[in-house]
């Protein structure tokens, strides 16, 4: 191991990096969560989402999906209990003040799964997503197949379910810059918020946990494109992925390794562009 090597991984030892969430949370509702879009739509297309849909949106981040399917003419509730700043971004897309045209009158968007005292009068749900990428960060999985569970008493039977993940490593671009997450963190196994490669049955085995059937998928192209390296970087720290290794070597160190395996997919004009393909499972209630 060179002694640069050995630089990069000794443990961080200077002043915890405090995080601003509330920037964060805009960096993810303004330059990375429209990544996904072609997979949002591309599901909404093939599910027929409209006028009859009554969407429930687990981890809905910002907001985005839940907006295109409300332009749809869809009924959504949105759940994001994991940052209250991207759900009050949610919020500002759709529940504008005043009350105007650009959401139903009931959309809701919560930090917990709705069906508590008082909702039991509340018509099912006729589809649930959850479009974080399974694997990112890593180990999410169980506690993803418990809040699915959880979701299926409010949805009618056979009900669609969609889950969403990386494709394979080798078809995935932007896998080279999130090892930069996992290398980083790894020396002193930080806990939590890192990413893995994507593995074949990923998504039919969050199903199979939640009790849910599989019952067709498909592959979306969805490049991430930026405008610039700062913007690249911080759409990429946006995700959360990186925390683990903020952690453990410091945020200096991270923008500079993030900074160089981004390096290759900028082009002569200063944008950076990575192709990727992403994977999507339709499971469906018993």
């Amino acid at each position: 191991m060179t002694p640069t090597l050995v630089r990069q991984h000794q443990p961080h030892t200077g002043p915890a990096t405090r995080v601003d969430l509330c920037a964060r949370a805009r960096d993810w509702s303004e330059i990375q969560e429209r990544m996904l879009v072609p997979l949002y739509e591309t599901v909404y297309e093939r599910l027929e989402v409209g006028t009859g849909t009554r969407l429930l949106g687990l981890g809905c981040g910002a907001g985005l999906a839940l907006l295109m399917a409300a332009s749809r003419g869809a009924a959504v509730t949105g759940v994001e209990a994991a940052s209250p700043e991207r759900l009050s971004l949610a919020r500002e897309r759709l529940l504008p003040e005043p009350p105007g045209t650009h959401a139903r009158a009931d959309t809701r968007l919560l930090s917990r799964l709705p069906g508590g005292p008082g909702e039991a009068d509340t018509p099912p749900y006729n589809l649930v997503t959850a479009f974080e990428p399974i694997g990112s960060p890593a180990g999410a999985e169980e506690g993803l197949a418990g809040t699915l569970a959880a979701a299926v008493p409010q949805v009618g039977r056979g009900t669609p379910v969609v889950l969403a993940g990386w494709g394979p490593p080798e078809r995935c671009a932007t896998s080279a810059a999130l090892r930069v997450a996992t290398r980083l963190a790894e020396p002193l196994r930080v806990p939590g918020s890192r990413w893995r490669p994507a593995l074949r049955d990923d998504l039919e085995e969050v199903a199979q946990r939640a009790g849910l059937r599989p019952d067709g998928s498909g592959r979306v192209a969805c490049p991430f494109g930026y405008a610039d390296l700062g913007s690249a970087v911080r759409g990429l720290l946006s995700t959360g992925i990186f925390d683990a290794a903020i952690t453990a070597a410091g945020q200096e160190q991270v923008d500079k390794e993030l900074a160089e395996a981004l390096h290759p997919h900028q082009r002569r004009d200063g944008t950076i562009w990575m192709p990727n393909v992403f994977r999507y499972l339709i499971a469906r209630t018993a």
